[in-house]
């Protein structure tokens, strides 16, 4: 069962990595991927968050986003994929042979760090905001999605791989924004 599942994630990797090539794509996946160049939205939000939030949540806020980017780097790097030792795409070899648009890099594939660390940005955050707009939640899991997706196209990451570090990344979001609302609120405070 396990092993025709991984096959229709194979096809299915196939399928976003081959048949879905273009110059678009081609040039704007490698760019949404790299986690350098989101440095200036990181930015953006710190001076938000301390803006919108004053001082004191805001660098609460700030400090909690670093912590669940941690924990969800953790697990899913230092913890899952050690365990699974699931080979990337461009390691694999199987019949799988990658439009690769980047390096491949080392490690392993199972789950995709970028896809829980997203999530898990996107779903603390996302949360956060919501009561002010339920558009910014929507926008930051696009944000995610995309980054994710783009895992995929530039060949090293499984389908199942981003899928399941999505899920990951949300659930170690949800539970940081739990923990942010026992201990981080101080609105009753403020």
């Amino acid at each position: 069962m396990i092993e025709s599942f991984l096959i229709y994630d194979e096809q299915l990797f196939h399928f976003f990595n081959q048949q879905c090539q273009n110059i678009f794509f081609d040039t704007i996946m490698p760019f949404i991927r790299n986690k350098k160049n989101w440095i200036p939205l990181y930015i953006f939000l710190s001076i938000f968050f301390i803006y919108k939030f004053q001082w004191k949540k805001g660098i609460i806020i700030i400090l909690m986003t670093i912590l669940t980017v941690g924990v969800s780097d953790t697990i899913s790097s230092k913890i899952i994929k050690p365990q699974v030792e699931r080979p990337r795409p461009c390691h694999d070899n199987n019949n799988v042979t990658p439009h690769l648009l980047i390096s491949c890099g080392g490690g392993y594939s199972f789950t995709s760090s970028h896809a829980t660390n997203h999530f898990a940005i996107a779903t603390f955050l996302g949360l956060i905001l919501l009561p002010f707009s339920r558009i910014i939640f929507y926008l930051f899991l696009l944000w995610a999605t995309a980054i994710s997706f783009a895992q995929i196209y530039v060949g090293v990451h499984y389908p199942l791989d981003v899928f399941c570090g999505g899920i990951l990344g949300s659930m170690i979001g949800y539970l940081m924004f739990i923990l942010y609302k026992k201990r981080g609120n101080f609105s009753a405070s403020s």
